[in-house]
């Protein structure tokens, strides 16, 4: 998430925000966990591969945006003193 467009957001969006990042972090989870279960599947038929190799490098930077994008939106909730859980 773009700092700039947090700024520009109000406080009300930011809160709906806080909402929908609840309900992404379980759609998040339950992706990440499918991943898992591809890659432990996929080392113990196959053993080690790029295609192993590469799903465990995709899920490794989609949770670091995924945090990433989540810090930001705390930082400007409680920039703005919105910590309203």
């Amino acid at each position: 998430m773009k700092e700039r467009e947090l700024n520009e957001l109000t406080d009300q969006e930011l809160l709906e925000r806080k909402k929908q990042q609840k309900s992404n972090k379980l759609i998040n989870a339950v992706l990440v966990g499918f991943c898992a279960g591809v890659l432990i599947y996929g080392i113990v038929n196959k053993g080690i591969t790029i295609f192993t190799f590469m799903l465990l490098v995709m899920g490794a930077w989609a949770f670091m945006r995924w945090k990433k994008n989540d810090e930001a939106l705390d930082d400007e909730l409680k920039s703005r003193n919105l910590n309203k859980e």
